[in-house]
């Protein structure tokens, strides 16, 4: 398997040679295969040293993920965060590789569509620090926001989707209450 940066489409398998027939695809990954993913990737020194930081802003490098999933390599400069956000119909996983992130996380399915605003209830936020080495998985429609709280060091994590992200919607959040703002689609940040 290999970490380097790709960007070309997967190749059917052909069943039999001289066959038009092509096998049928595998099993999709589980959140489990996404993390085992992603903790391979973080453990590989020559990979997190190939990404390149920028003191300003975020910078990512997609990578090739199992089973046709979406992966990404990223540093996080000291103060960077992602905002509130969820990933749609994809499921998930994320891995710090070096310094320390953190995840505020709500607790609470959110409906998927016909909402513009909702009043969340008390007891549904989760927050948790995610130092090199340690990482997580989720579910379709997880709502969280990932940070680097650090003043001085800059972070760097390896995420990995499956499916390969059809959305990313952006909220904002006034206490208990979370406002659908954005909604991006995959020619919004590739």
């Amino acid at each position: 398997m290999s970490f380097l940066p790709s960007f070309s489409a997967p190749t059917p398998t052909p069943v039999s040679s001289g066959s038009a027939a092509f096998a049928a695809p595998a099993a999709p990954p589980t959140q489990a295969e996404l993390l085992d993913f992603a903790r391979r990737a973080a453990a590989d020194p020559q990979l997190i040293a190939s990404l390149p930081l920028d003191p300003q802003g975020r910078t990512w490098v997609r990578l090739d993920g199992p089973g046709g999933s979406e992966a990404w390599l990223i540093g996080w400069p000291p103060g960077s965060g992602t905002g509130w956000h969820d990933h749609a119909d994809s499921i998930g996983a994320f891995v710090t590789a070096a310094g320390e992130l953190t995840e505020h996380a709500l607790a609470a399915r959110i409906p998927t569509d016909g909402w513009k605003t909702l009043e969340l209830t008390d007891g549904v936020d989760r927050s948790r620090r995610l130092p090199a080495g340690q990482g997580r998985s989720f579910g379709r429609h997880h709502v969280h926001e990932v940070l680097n709280e650090s003043a001085e060091r800059h972070a760097i994590s390896v995420h990995a989707y499956y499916p390969p992200l059809p959305r990313i919607r952006r909220y904002s959040r006034t206490g208990r209450i979370l406002r659908l703002e954005q909604v991006e689609h995959p020619e919004d940040w590739q």
